[in-house]
């Protein structure tokens, strides 16, 4: 079992930054790939970026690559999302999920994540 306590959340102005954290309470935090959701009002749960083991590896949708950097930090249980350049359509709840595993193929989906946090609300003003 993991749990999982997002924060960072918060408003900001278009073209500012934020960083949002993850603490995860699994002992074995290092075996689990960490990956960053986001849901808009009305919308699905979206993927947005995800993190190896041991932080080797990472993967983003489109729309954040270049602005987000996912990186994780084992000896401290915990995952980070920098969010750089946001903009108002970055608008959204954050949620901090965890799996044994990532596949290209089937990750994208919110479905297959077994373990999530409560989620962070992320408010970019134009």
């Amino acid at each position: 079992q993991v749990q999982l306590v997002e924060s960072g959340g918060g408003l900001v102005q278009a073209g500012g930054s934020l960083r949002l954290s993850c603490a995860a309470s699994a002992r074995t935090f290092s075996s689990y790939y960490m990956g960053w959701f986001r849901q808009a009002p009305g919308k699905e749960r979206e993927f947005v970026a995800a993190i190896s083991w041991s932080g080797g590896t990472t993967h983003y949708t489109d729309s954040v690559k270049g602005r987000f950097t996912i990186s994780r930090d084992n000896a401290k249980n915990t995952v980070y999302l920098q969010m750089n350049s946001l903009m108002p359509e970055d608008t959204a709840v954050y949620y901090c999920a965890a799996a044994s595993y990532y596949s290209r193929y089937t990750s994208l989906s919110a479905t297959n994540w077994p373990y999530w946090g409560q989620g962070t609300q992320v408010t970019v003003s134009s």
